[in-house]
């Protein structure tokens, strides 16, 4: 009997954590990755990494209605609807971002603009969550009792209608929790939540995570987790999203991140480069990686080293500007593999050489030549052979373009077909390069062939000691040196 409680005891409490189970997803709002209802949004949405998008309802200006491509248009809906199952991208909420610039207080159609949102999310498959901003209704509106008491008696109708559909408005209050518990009790309506927004906390001086805590995950639908444009989330001092993620795991909710900005301003255009950084980034602190379709042969590996790798492997990835994205993370694994299985080769040659070294070498050599060419027959999967060339440059400290370009300042009077043959001679000691187990043996690699091309080019007549005495002339006028 008692090895039966125990029993019981057990599957109870693993039911209970079944019940508090997290389910948090990360999107992008599809307005700020330049994609408002466009088909395309959901494949980049894919490529960065999101689980998928937040929809607007299109522009509003000083119109009447939204400019919504899904309202009386099937052949739109059913192409978006398509786009969705085959990306398996989903659409976590609908946006009315129009309000950021139009006063909910005041326009005259809000109820018909509402209920085009909600009959679009039916549309789109039963979403849920809408976002309604009251950034167009002033700074203001919350303290002045006229515009509180109008805004109030409209979130309370709107409210209703959402609710009445099984649905739920998110809006966004400059408030901090106490101010946005009080509002939610004068509105009083089921269908009315706070949708979070972390930048406008920040602007606030609200601390995000006790705020939360106070507000309670309930009134809470789904958050904006991203700060204004400054520096992507993981460099971001100004919010401590690790501490977000413990509250939020602690109050056991669930529901959608959407990234809406926190792009590095020194790159503010490059959508891919910002969004997929966010949403790995969140998805590391969630624990809700990207998987990707290359395994990393990690297993057994030292962490550290496997660390080290993985940041030797980024700055691949940093060069072709697809670190974060899918892509992105197959090219990284691919390229880690690819030291881990030379690390693996040389360990083995260093073992053997104990008691035989020609076996070790040839060994070696063996397996060098039967796997060289995996690591770019894997690429051609995900990169052009232009971006191949960038990979192996990368991985071997783009030598082959210092030299040839040293080469071609060197001697200016180079012939095309000797342009070409130094080039070529090159990107082959580049290939035994990239298989050299460390950068001394690399930089070797180059070294006999740059004795190469120096015999070749004197042998086509050229003496190279006048030449590089007047290239070093030639640079010192410029203000550099050798």
């Amino acid at each position: 009997m008692t090895g039966m409680k125990h029993l019981l005891a057990v599957v109870m409490a693993m039911m209970a954590m079944t019940a508090v189970a997290q389910d948090i997803k990360v999107g992008v709002c599809d307005w700020m990755i330049l994609k408002r209802q466009k088909l395309g949004e959901f494949r980049l949405a894919r490529e960065i990494g999101a689980d998928g998008v937040e929809m607007d309802m299109g522009g509003l200006g000083k119109r009447a209605m939204f400019d919504n491509k899904m309202r009386d248009n099937e052949a739109a809906v059913r192409d978006f609807k398509f786009q969705m199952d085959s990306t398996k991208v989903e659409i976590g909420a609908i946006a009315m971002s129009g309000f950021y610039g139009q006063n909910f207080g005041e326009k005259e159609t809000y109820r018909e603009l509402i209920d085009d949102c909600l009959n679009t999310m039916d549309k789109m498959g039963g979403v849920r969550v809408a976002f309604l901003p009251l950034g167009g209704s002033g700074n203001d509106w919350h303290s002045d009792k006229a515009k509180r008491k109008e805004i109030v008696k409209r979130l309370r109708e709107v409210g209703d209608m959402a609710a009445k559909r099984g649905k739920k408005i998110g809006i966004d209050t400059p408030l901090d929790a106490e101010g946005n518990l009080k509002l939610l009790k004068e509105i009083g309506s089921k269908g009315i939540g706070i949708f979070y927004k972390w930048q406008t906390a920040v602007e606030n001086k609200v601390d995000i995570a006790k705020d939360i805590k106070k507000l309670g995950v309930k009134n809470i639908v789904a958050f904006h987790a991203s700060n204004t444009d400054s520096l992507c989330l993981r460099d971001d001092k100004a919010i401590d999203v690790p501490s977000i993620a413990s509250v939020l795991k602690e109050l056991g909710w669930s529901g959608w991140l959407f990234v809406e900005r926190s792009r590095d301003t020194r790159y503010v255009k490059d959508v891919k480069m910002n969004y997929a950084n966010n949403v790995d980034y969140l998805k590391g602190i969630f624990n809700a990686q990207i998987e990707a379709d290359v395994q990393l042969k990690s297993d057994g590996r030292d962490r550290d080293y496997v660390e080290t790798i993985m940041k030797r492997s980024l700055k691949v990835t940093d060069a072709l500007k697809i670190s974060y994205t899918r892509t992105g993370r197959n090219v990284q694994n691919i390229v880690a593999n690819k030291y881990f299985m030379l690390n693996d080769i040389y360990a083995e040659r260093d073992s053997v050489k104990k008691t035989d070294k020609k076996l070790a070498e040839a060994t070696a050599d063996s397996k060098l030549y039967r796997s060289h060419f995996d690591m770019e027959s894997q690429l051609s999967n995900y990169l052009s052979p232009s971006q191949i060339e960038k990979v192996k440059d990368v991985m071997t400290y783009n030598v082959v373009w210092v030299t040839y370009e040293a080469q071609c300042d060197m001697i200016p009077t180079l012939k095309e077909e000797e342009k070409r043959q130094i080039l070529a001679w090159l990107k082959e000691a580049r290939e035994f390069a990239i298989d050299a187990e460390n950068s001394n043996k690399k930089h070797a690699a180059f070294g006999k062939y740059k004795g190469r091309i120096n015999n070749y080019l004197s042998g086509r007549g050229y003496n190279l000691t006048k030449e590089r005495e007047a290239w070093a002339e030639r640079v010192k006028a410029r203000g550099g040196t050798l």
